[in-house]
């Protein structure tokens, strides 16, 4: 029997076909079937048009925001109070110091029980501690009880780690749409780090010192809390392997230190900008360095093909010498134009660079892995700032701190092509 005919008691009559759309009779319900709805031709909003994904990244932007708080309104509210930057950055640091120790661990947990049964409880705990170091510094007590509490309390998970391992989970099996999702991460990143310390400044300076702590603690615990809810998004907790640390893997080491040796190009840029442009505006002019990585990431993120990580450090290292040049020139403009090229490497080396880490590392600890990543960063971070700090200090011409960031990005170069990292097949994810 034909497929379009079915039986009726007056015999076979011609069935309806489901794109003949059929009008219903009078007094019933239309089940015409409802076409499809079109998906939109922007990556990035293609992306969204997945259900949660706009309430899980909501609470994540929203726990990152602090990330480029915390450390101005500590400076701020310590040296406001006890009239000392180097008690401010030393504070800072052993929070920094002590973040990136807790950091693999927490993630560690992240991956063995779950996003919400651990980012939680490490937010809060995060955020009673800068209450804490609130009243200390209020109460203005000793200096070292100030190092013990942001040490002790110095769990802040890793919210970009876990969004991007949604978007792992989610996207497992379209590396293209994994690929737009990751730039839209590091473009989040750069956000964060561009107007965090901008709000925290804000804050500080026309409430109270204590303003910028008191909204980054509250703004932690509440994305943490707003992230945890969206049980939908959550990526399963993946059987654990006998693999041990990913740091076991293979390749895994080397990419970590072409990560460190890329955090010095960053700690290096932000010191020896800010000692060159020396006033009010040192902020916003350093801001366009975050301003033109955040471009560059969506951009990179719309791309039909993607670079090496070989490739996206000889940029790196080649745009790195345009505020060099601009800042030979003596004018502010040309600094400023200069930092905002020079940003425009930043998004797709550190993209590149996570979705390497994504490959090497094990679906059982992938907020590990990540993790890890952002620790070496942080470190090299720390290190490059040292070491602008002192090319600032020691410069036999203005210009000259700006050939740290360069050296910097240099060596990152000659790691990664002497260790072979990312040598093989470019990958989306």
């Amino acid at each position: 029997m034909p497929q379009d005919l079915t039986l009726t008691p007056a015999g076979p009559a011609l069935a309806p076909r489901y794109d003949e759309h059929p009008r219903a009779a009078p007094g019933t319900a239309d089940h015409r079937p409802t076409p499809a709805r079109a998906l939109p031709r922007n990556p990035y909003l293609r992306l969204f048009a997945l259900p949660g994904t706009r309430a899980f990244t909501a609470g994540n932007l929203i726990a990152r925001m602090p990330s480029g708080m915390f450390g101005v309104s500590a400076v701020i509210m310590i040296a406001g109070r006890y009239d000392s930057y180097a008690l401010a950055g030393a504070v800072t640091a052993t929070g920094l110091a002590s973040g990136a120790l807790a950091a693999p661990w927490i993630a560690r947990l992240v991956d063995r029980r779950g996003q919400a049964r651990v980012a939680v409880p490490a937010a809060a705990y995060m955020a009673l501690g800068q209450l804490l170091l609130l009243l200390c510094v209020h109460e203005k007590a000793p200096a070292w009880t100030l190092c013990l509490v942001v040490a002790a309390t110095a769990t802040a998970p890793n919210m970009g780690g876990m969004s991007r391992a949604r978007w792992a989970h989610l996207l497992r099996d379209d590396p293209d749409a994994l690929h737009t999702a990751n730039a839209f991460e590091q473009a989040v990143d750069e956000l964060c780090f561009m107007l965090g310390p901008v709000l925290a400044a804000f804050l500080c300076s026309m409430l109270f010192p204590e303003a910028g702590t008191l909204a980054a603690a509250a703004l932690l615990l509440g994305g943490a809390l707003l992230l945890a809810a969206q049980r939908s998004t959550e990526p399963p907790i993946a059987p654990r392997t006998a693999a041990g640390s990913p740091l076991r893997t293979r390749g895994m080491v080397p990419l970590l230190t072409v990560f460190l040796a890329t955090g010095a190009v960053f700690g290096s840029m932000e010191v020896v900008a800010l000692a060159f442009v020396d006033g009010p505006v040192a902020g916003p002019v350093l801001a366009l360095q975050a301003a033109g990585s955040c471009a560059a990431g969506l951009l990179y993120g719309r791309a039909r093909r993607t670079a090496r990580l070989r490739t996206c450090l000889a940029a790196l290292a080649v745009l790195m010498a345009m505020p060099l040049l601009a800042a030979m020139t003596g004018s502010l403009l040309a600094l400023a134009g200069g930092l905002l090229v020079a940003g425009m490497a930043t998004a797709p080396t550190m993209l590149t660079g996570m979705n390497l880490v994504q490959r090497l590392t094990p679906a059982s600890q992938l907020n590990e892995g990540m993790t890890l990543a952002v620790t070496a960063l942080l470190a090299g971070v720390a290190a490059g700032s040292a070491t602008g700090g002192w090319a600032a200090d020691h410069a036999p011409f203005p210009a000259f701190g700006f050939l740290a960031p360069i050296a910097a990005a240099t060596l990152a170069l000659a790691l990664c092509t002497a260790t072979g990292v990312g040598q093989g097949p470019r990958v989306r994810a």
